[in-house]
């Protein structure tokens, strides 16, 4: 039982973030292979992951500052520069463990925080069985990156139609990001959740996950969270992670299916005002 214990401690959080910036970085590389003229570039400085996918693009971002290596000023102006010559907002998800003078230097440097979100963990094992016939859920083969994409925004955009477009954008290159598997939950053959999963040494980042209006509150989330842990138990993780805002439906959830904080990070943005 001891050995089963994970603290939610410095390491912890260098898996986590690692493998959630080696994600966004797989987005950017999907992006750039689809579109060689493309402007998507990434790179390593401090050991922080630093990727630009677009000016308006959510993956447009840093994971890891602080974390790996300590933050200087110069490190922290080259990333600056990095973004500002693409015309692009410099941002940063940044983890408490990145520590005191990480964040003192943001602050320094004219940074304020513009979101909060709980990073959480939870052991892969072996899922409960769901008893349910008429739900089969199954990994979506490259070619059927349209339909995963549109019955994911169908989900996420039910409320919000003017963001369906980007968000199938974004959905078509979620399939075709190098591992990361994404998921369809079908009721009698007819698609009604998506999901995706990406895996770093070891971690599994579930991800992406909604239904569409006329399937929810059919179990269609539950059978798609215990089809990708035991797609990742089969292959290799030991570590499952979501990312949810802090106090959400979305936190709630997960902490239902056995997820616990880890910490609670901040996205800093350069106030440029």
């Amino acid at each position: 039982m001891i050995d089963a214990i994970m603290f939610a401690d410095l390491e912890l959080a260098k898996r986590l973030e690692r493998a959630e910036g080696f994600a966004c970085v797989q987005f950017a590389a999907a992006r750039k292979k689809a579109l060689p003229d493309c402007n998507s570039e990434w790179m390593r400085r401090r050991d922080a992951d630093v990727v630009f996918d677009g000016v308006d693009a959510p993956t447009t971002q840093t994971f890891g500052l602080g974390l790996f290596e300590q933050l200087t000023a110069d490190a922290l102006a080259e990333i600056e520069e990095f973004f500002l010559t693409r015309s692009a907002a410099v941002m940063h998800e940044v983890s408490p463990l990145a520590g005191v003078a990480t964040l003192g230097l943001l602050c320094a440097r004219g940074y304020r925080p513009i979101e909060i979100s709980n990073v959480m963990f939870r052991t892969v094992d072996s899922p409960a069985r769901l008893d349910r016939d008429d739900i089969q859920v199954r990994v979506v083969a490259a070619d059927e990156a349209q339909l995963w994409a549109a019955v994911s925004a169908r989900g996420w955009t039910y409320e919000y139609p003017e963001l369906k477009e980007f968000v199938e954008q974004m959905g078509v290159l979620m399939v075709a990001r190098e591992q990361s598997p994404c998921f369809l939950a079908e009721v009698n053959g007819v698609a009604g959740a998506a999901g995706g999963l990406s895996f770093h040494e070891g971690v599994a980042l579930f991800a992406g996950a909604a239904t569409v209006p006329e399937f929810r509150r059919r179990g269609l989330q539950g059978a798609l969270l215990e089809a990708r842990m035991l797609y990742a138990l089969e292959h290799g993780c030991d570590l499952a992670m979501m990312v949810a805002e802090a106090g959400s439906n979305s936190q709630r959830n997960a902490e239902r299916q056995g997820f616990r904080v880890a910490y609670t990070r901040m996205k800093w943005k350069l106030d440029r005002s």
